[in-house]
């Protein structure tokens, strides 16, 4: 029997549970939609992207599946800047919304962020929206060598891209004289357009099952739930301040990341004081993707299995000081936030540690490491290529890491028959990185050895963001650090700030990739004969006999 329309205002358990997964249903089938017809392998192989649904309120009901942590976190936020900036009397069916601005978006300007008001008997009732992680968006690429936002290329204040139904052809004009790769953009654009399409047909159709003619009060049954189950977990930890200090290689000068997590009741509060001024460099983190990586990583901790919505979220108060390279402010650049942003998980694991080594990880071999290549091809067209490479997971208490996968951002590697088909790039082996792991109760899972070759005619300008390589993954409760990764070219290790800007490719030119293997979790003692085994006989580790024999 189909709900009746006062529903609206108290659902059961079961109905509310069986709406929420249809909801999560409609974003993934969107999400889905966006990978199949996108241009760039961004999207379409490494998954760099998110799609929401959320009310009018601009609270996030549903997320797609495959989403990555740091959109998913950011993404609301962007709506509601949305709303702050057009008034609802000024959105109409057919509008499309779009925006880049790195304080009000994710942080850096290649992540165009769309969104779609939802109206339904003439009435706004939520939005649908995607970031993704565009290709190309101008200005100097793949390189923290920049010093403010002009730099980093085309800044996309909010505006609409669509109005009533009516594509902004001076602004789509705008765009593709300002990129690179503008087919390859533009393409990632509309495939975001077609995936709000398609979420607001799914939408339409549920609501629609369900007599409901608006979703505040179906948010508000799903927020409040989530956010009573999440203070309920939050009470079960012991009150207390939890410190915890990090460095990272940076560029001159390494970084320092220092978090004090406060457990105080049903409520957390985490504050970055110390942690590092920011730099005239990209590596600045905007407060927008510290919020959505830390509240990710106490997530992971606290309730892993509740749905991820605004009403999770709603204890967690997230600070760090303004002028920090954590909250950096205009103009300066974050263009390159990731390879500091992407610590911020593990900075709270680390803090945690003491009152729930349970529930945490060791030291990633992240952030994820990432090549992008930028030139002109024989046809003297434009081009850029953007590859990740992921380094290995820290050890738990329950299991060894995971070899060669992406965390806190779940990123995919782009298959090998795709790098050669997309760049002059051949690879000349791609494997794991033997012995690379952290030894412990369970070890850190491996990263990857990746060996490259350039054999195109014409030069290339290639940029990489590469961590790691000079501060190990720390391991945990007694477990040893992973081992940090190494950059070389031509054979030659580059030193940290090597890492992280740009260089000229030539034909011929080798480019060799050791990621980060993950640390390990417990004392190496406590590891068991048959683990140790299991070890020689995958070829985990460089010297099994050895290891065997202790």
């Amino acid at each position: 029997m189909t709900p009746s329309t006062s529903a609206r205002t108290s659902f059961d358990a079961v109905t509310l549970e069986v709406i929420w997964t249809r909801l999560v249903s409609v974003v993934d089938e969107a999400a889905a939609a966006l990978v199949r017809t996108s241009f760039s392998t961004l999207v379409r192989e490494s998954y760099d992207f998110s799609c929401i649904v959320t009310d009018r309120k601009g609270r996030c009901l549903g997320q797609a599946t495959d989403s990555i942590p740091s959109f998913i976190g950011t993404l609301p936020k962007t709506v509601r800047h949305f709303l702050d900036h057009f008034p609802v009397e000024t959105l109409k069916p057919g509008d499309v919304l779009i925006t880049n601005d790195p304080w009000m978006g994710t942080g850096h300007l290649p992540d165009l962020t769309v969104a779609k008001p939802l109206f339904r008997d003439g009435k706004l009732i939520g939005f649908a929206a995607s970031t993704t992680h565009s290709p190309d968006m101008g200005g100097r690429t793949g390189t923290t060598d920049i010093r403010d936002v002009f730099e980093e290329g085309l800044q996309v204040p909010m505006l609409k891209l669509i109005d009533a139904g009516k594509v902004d052809q001076t602004f789509l004009a705008m765009l593709r004289k300002n990129v690179r790769v503008p087919d390859l953009v533009v393409g990632d654009l509309f495939a975001q357009v077609s995936a709000l399409e398609l979420v607001e047909r799914r939408l339409f159709d549920l609501m629609r099952d369900y007599e409901l003619d608006e979703l505040d009060s179906l948010a508000d049954e799903i927020l409040s739930r989530s956010e009573a189950a999440m203070r309920s977990t939050i009470r079960a930890f012991p009150d207390g301040s939890y410190d915890y200090t990090l460095q990272t290689d940076g560029l001159i000068e390494p970084v320092t990341i220092q978090i004090r997590v406060i457990v105080d009741g049903d409520s957390v509060l985490v504050d970055y004081a110390g942690t590092s001024p920011q730099v005239d460099r990209a590596l600045n983190v905007a407060l927008c993707y510290t919020y959505a990586q830390t509240v990710y990583g106490l997530k992971c901790i606290l309730a892993p299995d509740l749905p991820n919505n605004d009403g999770a979220l709603a204890p967690i108060e997230v600070t760090a000081p303004e002028g920090s390279i954590l909250n950096h402010t205009y103009p300066a650049s974050g263009q390159t936030r990731t390879l500091v942003g992407h610590f911020l998980p593990f900075a709270v694991f680390g803090a945690m540690s003491a009152a729930t080594p349970e529930r945490v990880a060791a030291g990633p071999g992240s952030p994820l490491w990432s090549m992008q290549a930028a030139g002109v091809d024989d046809q003297g067209r434009t081009y850029v290529n953007k590859f990740f490479f992921n380094g290995g997971t820290g050890g738990t208490s329950r299991r060894d890491g995971y070899n060669v996968l992406s965390w806190p951002s779940n990123i995919s590697c782009v298959p090998i028959e795709m790098m050669e088909q997309q760049s002059n790039f051949r690879v000349l082996h791609k494997r794991l990185r033997i012995g690379s792991s952290g030894a412990g109760r369970y070890r850190g899972g491996l990263g990857q050895e990746c060996l490259l070759e350039y054999q195109g005619e014409r030069p290339v300008v290639v940029g990489f963001h590469a961590e790691r390589t000079l501060h190990a993954p720390p391991g945990l409760c007694g477990g040893e650090d992973g081992v940090p990764g190494v950059l070389e070219v031509n054979g030659r290790a580059l030193e940290p700030h090597e890492q992280k800007v740009q260089h000229v490719i030539r034909q011929g030119d080798r480019i060799h990739m050791k990621t980060p293997g993950g640390a390990g979790f417990g004392a190496k003692a406590e590891r068991s004969g048959e683990a140790i085994a299991a070890d020689a006989r995958q070829g985990y580790v460089a010297a099994p006999t050895r290891l065997a024999a202790e």
